[in-house]
């Protein structure tokens, strides 16, 4: 919603600049889509790495 209403400023103000990025905002979230696999990949190797280190706890828990 946020970019939408950033987006309809712009194009009050500058319409032809508001067109630009209208058509370059796919090919930019296309080039950033590895970076955003590659974040979730290492938070996923995160938290499986928390749970291995936290699972003895959990066993002289219970």
């Amino acid at each position: 919603m946020t970019k939408l209403l950033l987006w309809l400023i712009l194009l009050i103000l500058c319409w032809p600049l508001a067109l630009v990025v209208l058509l370059l905002y796919p090919i930019v979230w296309l080039l950033l889509l590895p970076f955003k696999v590659v974040g979730i990949t290492v938070e996923f190797l995160f938290d499986i790495i928390k749970t291995l280190f936290k699972l003895p706890f959990k066993f002289l828990r219970g």
